[in-house]
């Protein structure tokens, strides 16, 4: 099974279509997974497109989107058990804040955003994963988002492009 990971898209404000490496990959993709901040409902719809799509808000979507999504959830693919949160708030660090958020669920794996800076490293046996941004790079040298590839095992990286 092949999941696409993205997040902080930001769309229209930083960027006006996606890269294509991001395309490529949403093509032959079995699941998107969306750690919030598409900003529109209609950057929302455009992930749709592309297959089925599971999703969280982000502290700068609209309140449409807010009120069709949730602030974080879990689910579950072929035995892996995957929480997704923002991770906006005040103090700690994002990473920690997504991390907190998941408090006693059982889960494997953590994605989120919000950062816009690519993370992936395990905190108390949990893997945290955070894709970056594919339209905001901020201050890095590259654009990114990830795929989490299940198989027999599992493996989650990124993938970076200009």
């Amino acid at each position: 099974m092949k999941i696409v990971i993205v997040s902080d898209t930001h769309m229209p404000r930083k960027g006006r279509e996606l890269k294509e490496a991001l395309i490529e990959d949403l093509k032959s993709s079995d699941l998107i997974i969306h750690g919030g901040d598409f900003q529109t409902i209609e950057m929302y719809e455009e992930f749709m497109v592309y297959g089925e799509l599971i999703a969280v808000a982000g502290n700068v979507d609209s309140e449409e989107l807010h009120s069709l999504l949730p602030k974080k959830r879990i689910i579950e693919k072929m035995g892996l058990k995957i929480g997704v949160v923002h991770g906006d708030g005040t103090g700690k660090t994002t990473e920690k804040r997504a991390f907190e958020a998941f408090g006693d669920d059982e889960v494997d794996v953590i994605i989120f955003g919000h950062s816009h800076i690519p993370f992936s490293r395990y905190m108390k046996g949990v893997f945290l994963f955070n894709p970056g941004s594919p339209t905001d790079k901020r201050r890095l040298p590259y654009y990114s988002h990830g795929v989490l590839t299940i198989g027999d095992t599992w493996k989650c990286e990124h993938i970076f492009y200009r």
